[in-house]
């Protein structure tokens, strides 16, 4: 499927390193990890995550229905329903089109635990809990994943090029996606400090910070994400991450020596 929005050269980078296999051994083999291969794997999987410029304002158009229609009226329930309705009309005019409903199902479902939430309270922010606390976790779980060195983008790279465990052969590779895994930590890192404090300003009356909950959860959606894969793309461009001799998928550091050792 074409995505206007797909990074440049997206498609070109997700050549893999099989060239490299020396003929007659057969069977096909996992792609080689290398640090092109994160690259063509991170690419790839931004750009699907991103679903272009509609993907991006069907996440965040139920939450602005909830939150301008609740700011106009003070009804909860109604404020809900017209926040659900959104996200099942944008629902619609996807199976309509026969497009792909992947983004608005996640919209959808956000909405409806924060209905939840807020109706067993009947408290308006608690809408905006679940997001907190998905975020936080989230955080807590990609953070584990670094610190006991099996980084959440290496495992993704693992799952895409059939070899779940060979990029850890990879020294550079581990490292790389250690720092790429971070960049994914640090939006949901922000989104908590930033919302929590309003949050519990307004569920405890300290003040009446909703419209600014509204407005932190619609701002620091897609726009800090898309920043954070910006980053990524970034890191990636640069591409100064040495590669270790002999490991897997990694270049030689001097490929004369090697050819020396072999002979």
């Amino acid at each position: 499927m074409t995505d206007p929005d797909r990074p440049a050269g997206a498609a070109d980078d997700a050549t893999d390193d099989s060239s490299a296999t020396p003929p007659g051994e057969g069977a096909e083999q996992p792609a080689a990890v290398s640090e092109r291969t994160v690259e063509a794997v991170v690419r790839q999987q931004l750009s699907k995550a991103l679903g272009g410029k509609r993907g991006m304002a069907e996440a965040a158009l139920p939450t602005l229905a909830f939150t301008v229609s609740f700011l106009a009226t003070q009804h909860l329930k109604l404020a809900l329903g017209l926040g659900v309705a959104a996200a099942v009309l944008l629902a619609v005019v996807r199976l309509v089109q026969r497009s792909s409903v992947q983004f608005v199902v996640n919209s959808l479902f956000g909405i409806g635990i924060a209905a939840i939430f807020a109706l067993r309270s009947g408290d308006a922010e608690d809408a905006f809990l679940p997001g907190i606390i998905y975020n936080a976790v989230y955080a807590a779980v990609l953070i584990l994943t670094v610190v006991i060195r099996w980084p959440a983008v290496g495992l993704l790279i693992g799952s895409v090029t059939g070899d779940p465990t060979g990029w850890r052969d990879n020294p550079a590779v581990v490292k790389l996606s250690s720092r790429l895994t971070w960049l994914l930590v640090l939006p949901c890192v922000i989104r908590v400090v930033v919302q929590y404090p309003l949050w519990l300003a307004a569920k405890s009356g300290a003040a009446d910070t909703f419209a600014l909950l509204g407005l932190a959860k619609i701002g620091m959606g897609w726009p800090l994400q898309v920043a954070s894969l910006a980053a990524m793309v970034w890191l990636l461009a640069r591409g100064n991450t040495p590669m270790e001799p002999g490991a897997l998928g990694g270049a030689s550091a001097d490929p004369d020596r090697e050819q020396g050792e072999r002979g």
